[in-house]
């Protein structure tokens, strides 16, 4: 079964939509991190794409292991399982500002979607190399509704 595809207006709103159910005490239902904890956490997949100085690049060996081995678990259609280890560049331990952080997410989104997926397609990604439009919607898709679904939207 495919992934809603995060290029339609229909499916980056309804995620946008989500995000707006939060609330600054929304709670997880697994994990540690707190609601804009996760909303930035969130964003790193974006920051990634449009910031691209803002993340090193991983070296050559690194970028094979992360090609090979986590790129299939990243752009698949499979859910991702509770509580999985996840990257260093991901991890956000510091306080964050919920208004702002749902704002960034939400201009993500909404700007994903109106580049669309011809941009995309066949675009070289920051770790895991080129991936055509249903990888990169299958790893946007299914990170944010893992994460907007572990607090309950």
């Amino acid at each position: 079964m495919a992934l809603p595809d995060v290029f339609t207006s229909e499916v980056s709103e309804n995620l946008v939509g989500r995000i707006n159910k939060l609330q600054p005490a929304s709670q997880p239902q697994w994990g540690k991190m707190n609601v804009a904890q996760m909303l930035a956490h969130c964003a790193v997949t974006y920051e990634l794409v449009y910031e691209e100085n803002k993340h090193p690049k991983p070296g050559g060996f690194m970028k094979f292991i992360l090609k090979t081995f986590l790129k299939p678990i990243v752009t698949n259609e499979k859910p991702y399982k509770h509580n999985s280890p996840t990257s260093k560049t991901f991890l956000i331990t510091d306080q964050k500002d919920f208004e702002t952080e749902k704002a960034r997410l939400s201009a993500f989104i909404r700007k994903t979607q109106a580049l669309g997926g011809v941009h995309f397609d066949q675009k070289a990604s920051h770790s895991f190399g080129v991936m055509n439009k249903t990888e990169w919607n299958n790893m946007f898709y299914k990170h944010l509704d893992h994460h907007l679904t572990q607090f309950g939207v």
